[in-house]
């Protein structure tokens, strides 16, 4: 699976790192084990450096639905994600406006910052 994370309960957050070409599959692997571990409501810092994301229009909608339903979850914590493409820029933008998400998400260019705002940044 090219999405490698880390979900710390002692530290409440998730770190998540792509590698190479993602799929609408790795993605739905990686919800599923933030859902199965308890870790929605954590901040998520997500290093997307150096990746590519092969998803079509019609799966972003399924992602926007997946979105959606994770709502009746309860809180889920800010994203932060980090780019170095504008490709994953373009992509970060469609997934933060998903199936009328209302969670803080931030797209940066440095994962210092992107850390940096994880550690004020709000839980809804």
């Amino acid at each position: 699976m090219p999405i490698f994370y880390q979900i710390d309960a002692t530290r409440r957050i998730v770190e998540a790192r792509g590698e190479g070409v993602i799929l609408i599959q790795d993605i739905i692997d990686y919800f599923d084990a933030v859902v199965v571990q308890g870790g929605l409501p954590y901040p998520k810092l997500i290093d997307a450096r150096g990746t590519d994301f092969n998803i079509n229009d019609e799966e972003m909608m399924v992602l926007g639905a997946r979105v959606s339903a994770y709502a009746q979850f309860g809180p889920r914590g800010p994203i932060a994600i980090v780019v170095d493409t504008q490709g994953g820029h373009d992509f970060s933008r469609r997934f933060a406006n998903l199936g009328g998400a209302r969670r803080p998400l931030k797209i940066f260019r440095s994962i210092d910052d992107a850390r940096t705002w994880l550690q004020t940044a709000p839980t809804l």
